[in-house]
C-alpha cells in the first residue's frame, strides 16, 4: 500500500466502526495494491458505559453519527463507487444496536453491517499480511480493540511460495489461519472494570493477571507457546495500543504513521514504555504527545492486555501495524472486482461489473 502511487481504478470506501474509534479509508487500486486518497479517524467512544448498561447511550450514538456524516461527505466528494461499512463488538452486543443502525441509515444514508468475530479476524489478517516476516514460519496477530481483542495464529508454511503481498496474497494469508479467538476484553471494557485515570502498579498487575486468565483456554487448546519455542515466529500487533507504544519508544513529538507502521519492537522495548506509563500520573499521560486526552484513560488497559499476551507467548520481536480491518475490506472488495494488485485487471466475472 503506497500513498504516492497513482490509482488505476474507481474509488472504494472502507469504514471500521469500533467500540472506541470510527475510521475511514478511501482508496483506488494501484500497481502495488492500492493507494489511499482520503482518510478519517475519530475517537467516538460508541461503547462508553455499554459493559454496565448493555445499551448504547444516546450521547454515544450522537457523537458517532456526527463522525459518520463526515465519512459520508468524504466518500461523496471522492465519488466512491463501492464501499463496505462494518461495525464490531459494541454493535454485536448492544441490546439497542438495531435502533442505532436504523438511526444511522435515516440520518446519514449509510448502511452499517455488523460483522462476526470470525470475519473481523480474517479482515485483520488480510489488512496487515504485507507486514509478515517472510523468514518466519509462524506469527501471532493480535488486534486489541475497544470492546474485544482478536488473536490469530498463522502457520506461514501454508502460504504460496512467491509471496509478494499483492491484493491476492493478502487474501491468501487467510488460508494460513490455524487458530483464532475473540475475547470480550478491550481497552474500554478493561478500563471500565478497573479504572483508567489513576492506575497504581498493583491495579495494573491485577489487570494483567485477569487478562492472562482469559487467554489461557486459547493456549491450552492450541499449544502456541510450544510452537513458538520450536520454530521462528513473531508477534504482529494492529491496534492503538501498539502504535501508541511505538510512538513513545521512537520519541516522536507528534504521532507519525510513516515512522510507526511496520516498525519492530523488542519485548524489552514494550515493557520499558509500559513501565514508564504506569509510573506517570493521568495528567502526565495526557501531556504525552502520542497518548493525549483521548487515550490517557485507556492506554494502560491496552498495555496490560499486551503484557498478558507477552507473558503467555514470550517472543522477542513484535511488528507494529497501523493498518487492519479497513485495509482488509479494501483488499477484499478489489479482489472481488478483479484487481490483482499487479497492475492488471483480471479477466474474470468482474470485467463487466458496475460499481
Amino acid at each position: 500500500m503506497g500513498h504516492h502511487q497513482r490509482g488505476i481504478g474507481p474509488a472504494y470506501g472502507a469504514l471500521d466502526l469500533g467500540t472506541n474509534n470510527c475510521r475511514l479509508l478511501v482508496a483506488r487500486p494501484s500497481r502495488r495494491g492500492f493507494v489511499v486518497i482520503d482518510s478519517f479517524s475519530r475517537i467516538i467512544r460508541l461503547g462508553e458505559g455499554l459493559s454496565r448498561s448493555g445499551r448504547l447511550s444516546g450521547m454515544a450514538m450522537d457523537r458517532t453519527i456526527n463522525a459518520l456524516k463526515i465519512c459520508r461527505n468524504k466518500m461523496q466528494r471522492r465519488c466512491v463507487r463501492r464501499s463496505r461499512l462494518i461495525s464490531t463488538e459494541a454493535c454485536r452486543i448492544a441490546e439497542n444496536s438495531d435502533e442505532f443502525i436504523a438511526r444511522v441509515r435515516e440520518e446519514t444514508g449509510l448502511e452499517l453491517e455488523i460483522v462476526s468475530q470470525e470475519t473481523e479476524a480474517k479482515l485483520a489478517v488480510s489488512g496487515c499480511a504485507s507486514l509478515l516476516d517472510p523468514a518466519c514460519d509462524g506469527a501471532l496477530i493480535f488486534d486489541i480493540g475497544g470492546g474485544s481483542s482478536e488473536l490469530i495464529w498463522l502457520d506461514l508454511s501454508k502460504r504460496s511460495r512467491n509471496w509478494r503481498a499483492s491484493i491476492h496474497d493478502r487474501l491468501d494469508a487467510q488460508n494460513c489461519i490455524s487458530a483464532w479467538t475473540s475475547l470480550p476484553i478491550g481497552v474500554v471494557t478493561l478500563a471500565e472494570k478497573y479504572g483508567g485515570h489513576h492506575v497504581t502498579p498493583e491495579i495494573y498487575e491485577a489487570m494483567v493477571l485477569y487478562v492472562c486468565e482469559q487467554l489461557e483456554p486459547f493456549e491450552n487448546a492450541n499449544g502456541l507457546r510450544e510452537k513458538m519455542a520450536e520454530g521462528t515466529s513473531h508477534l504482529l500487533g494492529t491496534s492503538g495500543t501498539v502504535t501508541t507504544i511505538a510512538g513513545i519508544k521512537l520519541e516522536l513529538p507528534a504521532y507519525d504513521r510513516k515512522r510507526v507502521d511496520g516498525c519492530w519492537l523488542t519485548s524489552d522495548d514494550v515493557r520499558e514504555v509500559s513501565g514508564s506509563l504506569v509510573a506517570m500520573s493521568y495528567e502526565q499521560r495526557v501531556a504525552q504527545p502520542c497518548v493525549g486526552a483521548d487515550r490517557a484513560d485507556l492506554v494502560l488497559a491496552g498495555c496490560a492486555i499486551l503484557e498478558a499476551l507477552m507473558r503467555l507467548w514470550p517472543c522477542e520481536r513484535l511488528r507494529v501495524a497501523d493498518r487492519g480491518l479497513r485495509e482488509g475490506l479494501l483488499a477484499t472488495m478489489m479482489a472481488e472486482d478483479g484487481y490483482s494488485g499487479e497492475g492488471r485487471r483480471r479477466r474474470s466475472q468482474a470485467a463487466s461489473k458496475t460499481f
